[in-house]
């Protein structure tokens, strides 16, 4: 049988690899990892012309390096948004290959005009053609892969985008080694920083042709839109988008906060390694350290904090980052410095990946592109703004010695300001937490303890020979005309289903049921009412669940003990991960195989009931938090979790369902499939369930809706009785 019961709430260990069977992805995912490598030489080899074309003069030196890094990001400040919306109208794979061909002819151009004036211009054209391809590309990974493989998706986009930052920094090192004999063996005067150019033209030119024969990049979403309102309209309609949600604006709140604290180290780290008595090769080795620990955040922060709230360790991170710089500044230790730095980059990457991450999610796909391209462009400006200021700031604070009681206290403006941009970092990662926060009765530190002990995420229990599928969701959201067609549909292709419901799936659970519903039943303790839930559902498991699912049946119940997480944990202002524990024993750990949560503001469900039970009549903020939770908990587990949009028809709402139903391997019709490729196998369900989706599902649908709608109406009446 395939183990399938239940998914743990961490990434398997192979989820890389599993992302990358994705062979449109994998094509994409290539050509970043070659463009990268070659864009990360290109940064190398123009701060070395930038530095060699002043002469030697330190000064000059040093201002026409910044001036390198200024031309990069300088056109964000009036490109970004117009290139996102533009990324929404046009074909994105075209628009791609289009900017990497002139990318890669731009590099090609600059060793032969060797001169400040067309350095500078070819950085700031690329740049704009770069503002073009980020916003198209990061708006088409979502539909390369599965909603929740998006995060693994982010996490090798990352690694490749930065891990390659190292590599290149020794292969620029090994190029100017094989220059060097080069030219003393044939008497040339072949340049390193010539053939790291080339090399990157060359990369930027392969990414061209791999993304040129990736056909599975779908045009912009917003084509037609865009078409129809117009460019203003469109842009306001993406500001809108940013503006209007306090998720994203936090998110965003969040990254202005990284890159301000980013800004500064760049600015300032060669400065702050002389200070420290480093030379180059100490500049290099913190170079290295900083996207070490990048690249460790990014790769291993998602799993090691797998049941942590990423709203919560988004903001958490960048409090931490902003602490560490603060602490960085104070040490007068080099090799401290250097282990303080890769700690520093790790909760950086931490905090990156699970920004992206949460924008993908949170935003919609017609308006991704110019999104993306918003936050772009506000973090290329934020970080031109540092880059100015940062310099200037420790150039007036300057180097300073005190002498108390025959001790030297010594500090250096490059320090002070690190400092100052830890401080603000620090700040705005505690505002970008507050609007972020999603759990406002329960302390962050609770969290900490829970995750920690595994009690925030899902458990793993002991498996089970059948398949079990939990309903959740606030009042008035179709659970119950969904379970039937949810029934109906598995039944037609061979299953044997058990249809039950919470409360009252036993003769034992009807009476419970009657207490907790009823209004005559008057005011509850909250934690009576808890126990009450438990008491129902440790013998709805045992009566029903557990027997049904060791006869291999599809079992199907309408709301579990997710249930008694949001309405007692959320709603009633309980502790969560004590309720989450007392479920745990009340049903001896057994997990659904996948859990549906059909999510719709509280006041429209609440709109739709004819008549409202004790619970059903509790106050809209009792209700709103029990929605937020059902959130929360999903995004703790995005793969054993199905988020659901309850304001859409029922025929949409049950053909989202069935596709993500049918890729469980262990229903019948999955198990009557070649076994041979387990990796290809969920991208096979996917397209076959999609097909199927449109025939047979919307044809179920179609037969059955009147007589669900009745089932659950009759249902309804009985438990009133």
């Amino acid at each position: 049988m395939p183990k399938t019961l239940p998914i743990p709430a961490a990434p398997a260990p192979d989820v890389t690899r599993g992302v990358l069977a994705i062979r449109p992805f994998r094509k994409l995912w290539n050509s970043m990892l070659y463009s990268s490598l070659g864009d990360w030489l290109g940064l190398l080899a123009t701060t070395a012309m930038a530095q060699q074309l002043s002469g030697g003069d330190y000064a000059t030196a040093n201002f026409a390096i910044a001036g390198v890094f200024i031309a990069r990001l300088l056109p964000a400040a009036f490109l970004g948004p117009i290139a996102g919306v533009i990324a929404d109208k046009l074909d994105r794979r075209k628009l791609m290959v289009n900017c990497d061909i002139l990318r890669g002819t731009l590099y090609v151009s600059i060793p032969i005009f060797n001169n400040y004036f067309w350095l500078y211009t070819a950085m700031i054209l690329v740049e704009c053609l770069t503002l073009f391809w980020s916003p198209a590309k990061e708006a088409s990974v979502p539909n390369l892969v599965p909603r929740e493989k998006l995060e693994s998706a982010n996490q090798v986009s990352l690694l490749a985008a930065y891990g390659t930052a190292p590599i290149a920094a020794i292969l620029f090192t090994f190029l100017s080694l094989f220059t060097s004999a080069f030219n003393a063996t044939f008497s040339t005067n072949m340049t390193a920083v010539n053939l790291a150019l080339y090399a990157n033209a060359i990369s930027f030119f392969f990414a061209a042709i791999v993304i040129f024969n990736l056909r599975d990049i779908p045009k912009g979403a917003a084509a037609k839109h865009a078409a129809e309102t117009g460019l203003l309209k469109s842009l306001h309609e993406g500001w809108k988008t940013v503006s209007g949600s306090k998720i994203i604006r936090g998110l965003i709140t969040g990254m202005v906060g990284a890159f301000v604290a980013a800004g500064a180290v760049i600015g300032l780290a060669r400065t702050f390694v002389g200070d420290l008595g480093g030379g180059d090769a100490a500049y290099g080795v913190l170079f290295g350290a900083v996207f070490t620990g990048l690249a460790a955040g990014i790769a291993f922060g998602p799993k090691i904090f797998a049941q942590f709230s990423r709203r919560r360790l988004f903001g958490a991170s960048l409090v931490i980052a902003g602490a560490l710089l603060v602490v960085l500044a104070a040490i007068p230790n080099l090799v401290i410095a250097v282990f303080v730095v890769i700690i520093l980059g790790a909760f950086s990457g931490i905090c990156w990946v699970t920004g992206f991450t949460m924008l993908g999610l949170e935003v919609t796909d017609d308006v991704r592109g110019r999104t993306f391209a918003f936050v772009q462009s506000l973090i290329r400006v934020v970080l031109v703004a540092v880059l100015a200021i940062s310099p200037l700031i420790a150039a007036a604070v300057g180097q300073h010695t005190f002498t108390f009681q025959n001790t030297e206290l010594s500090y250096n403006g490059a320090a002070v300001t690190i400092l100052i941009a830890g401080l603000i970092a620090s700040l705005i990662g505690f505002v970008s937490y507050k609007q972020m926060k999603d759990r406002p009765n329960v302390s962050l530190w609770s969290d900490i303890s829970n995750a920690l002990k595994g009690e925030l995420g899902s458990m793993t229990g002991a498996p089970a020979k059948g398949i079990f599928i939990a309903f959740e969701g606030g009042e008035g959201i179709g659970k119950s005309t969904q379970s039937q067609l949810l029934k109906q549909w598995l039944e037609q292709e061979g299953e044997s289903v058990v249809l039950s419901r919470e409360p009252g799936g036993t003769d034992l659970g009807i009476e419970i049921r009657k207490i907790l519903l009823s209004h005559s039943t008057g005011e509850i303790s909250p934690r009576a009412e808890a126990l009450l839930y438990a008491a129902d559902r440790a013998h709805h498991v045992y009566s029903v669940i557990r027997p049904a699912l060791a006869r291999g049946e599809v079992v199907i119940s309408d709301r579990y003990f997710d249930s008694s997480i949001a309405y007692q944990g959320a709603g009633r202002i309980l502790e969560p991960g004590e309720v989450a524990r007392m479920s745990r024993w009340a049903t001896e750990s057994l997990f659904p195989t996948i859990t549906i949560i059909i999510d719709l503001a509280p006041e429209i469900g609440l709109a739709r009931l004819m008549s409202k039970d004790r619970l059903e009549a509790q106050p809209i903020d009792f209700h709103e938090r029990v929605r937020q939770e059902f959130l929360q908990i999903a995004a703790l587990d995005p793969e054993r979790y199905l988020i659901v949009s309850g304001n859409q028809s029922i025929q949409a709402t049950h053909a989202e369902i069935v596709a993500r139903v049918s890729e469980i391997a262990g229903l019948k019709r999955n198990a009557r499939e070649d076994k041979g490729n387990l990796l290809l196998r969920p991208i096979r369900a996917t397209a076959k369930a999609v097909k199927h989706s449109g025939a047979s599902a919307s044809k179920a649908v179609k037969k059955s809706s009147q007589s669900a709608k009745a089932a659950a109406s009759k249902s309804k009446r009985a438990a009133k009785k």
